[in-house]
């Protein structure tokens, strides 16, 4: 029963989140807005850890459900949310103090269906700093848009009645994928409009690790198989993805064969320098922005470019060729579409 109602509910879903639940929820529980106009929702998602335990501590109000993955995991905080405004961000995250306030300011409008927020980091390791770097990369060429066609669940802010009417997080996804981007795009394509909130910051702990970055690319461009199936549009252009990137990750899949080619006949080699050649120029304003902010990431920004595109890549091949095989992606159902999820969010 969703009870007397508040302006403003904060959905966590959380998976054994034992070692960062506690901060997140310190934040937001330190947060410019007055208490009494938001609640906190936890939703643990079948932990084996004490998640649950710590976030009723915290304060949050808890609810548990079986292990289903983070689209499900929201729909069920949704349809317990007593807000006419969600709020989305992950457990491990830390909101700023002004992270509601600054969330919820653009929804004022009543034009406007969802706000975007901003990852920060406070660490030190280079991989988290290149990841920084490339998220305000991200960030740039967001702001040069009115207005956005992804909002990313770490700072993800929309209307109640907008959610539930567009069925909620399609569960088709069941990892933390690009869940987040496949309703985003779904929504934009109703109509809604969609604003970029820069003030708006959560603290996160990027990985620190070149191969959990590599990994979790790989996986990025596995399920946006799934994404690109139902917005097709979107290959080419969207308000999140630079075009740079979408070259670069042609170029990485190119330089591969011609690698190849190259050790069979030296006349080849001249086709694998004009493509690296390319990709190096796609590159240099990324180069030029990380020699700006930081510059050590600039000296490491070419391999792991390429890295990132070569990654990404892949795991948009491997999701199209296990769908040729009906097992993938592709193959899988539309679960908003078909209905199984579209009731959930309604109570």
């Amino acid at each position: 029963m969703r009870g007397d109602s508040v302006a403003v509910s904060v959905i966590v879903p959380a998976y054994n989140a034992a070692a960062t639940i506690t901060e997140c929820l310190a934040a937001l529980n330190n947060q410019s807005v007055a208490t009494s106009e938001y609640e906190v929702i936890v939703v643990d998602d079948g932990s084996t850890d004490d998640t649950a335990a710590i976030a009723a501590r915290c304060g949050a109000r808890v609810i548990r459900q079986a292990n289903q993955g983070p689209a499900a995991a929201r729909n069920a905080g949704l349809a317990e949310a007593r807000g006419g405004i969600i709020l989305f961000t992950d457990a491990d995250c830390a909101p700023a103090p002004k992270w509601i306030e600054q969330m919820i300011a653009p929804l004022a409008a009543p034009d406007i269906a969802g706000s975007k927020g901003v990852y920060r980091t406070r660490q030190d390791d280079l991989t988290a700093r290149f990841i920084q770097v490339e998220y305000e990369d991200r960030y740039d060429y967001t702001a040069r848009h009115e207005y956005v066609d992804f909002i990313d669940t770490y700072a993800a802010g929309y209307r109640r009645d907008v959610l539930v009417a567009s069925g909620g997080f399609d569960t088709s996804f069941p990892f933390a994928s690009v869940e987040d981007q496949e309703l985003s795009f779904r929504l934009a394509s109703a109509g809604h409009k969609m604003v970029f909130s820069p003030k708006a910051i959560v603290y996160h702990h990027h990985p620190e690790s070149w191969l959990k970055y590599a990994r979790r690319k790989h996986k990025i461009g596995y399920w946006k198989t799934l994404v690109l199936r139902r917005h097709p549009s979107k290959a080419w252009r969207d308000t999140h993805t630079p075009r740079d990137l979408k070259a670069q990750m042609v170029l990485a899949a190119l330089s591969a064969p011609l690698t190849l080619l190259s050790l069979v006949s030296a006349s080849n080699l001249r086709w694998l320098g004009l493509t690296l050649g390319a990709f190096v120029l796609t590159a240099i304003p990324f180069v030029a922005k990380a020699w700006r902010r930081d510059r050590p990431i600039a000296f490491l920004s070419l391999p792991i470019l390429y890295l990132r595109a070569w990654s990404l890549g892949m795991g948009l091949v491997a999701g199209y060729v296990s769908a040729l095989w009906h097992r993938g992606p592709l193959m899988a159902t539309h679960h908003v579409q078909e209905g199984e999820n579209k009731s959930r969010p309604a109570a």
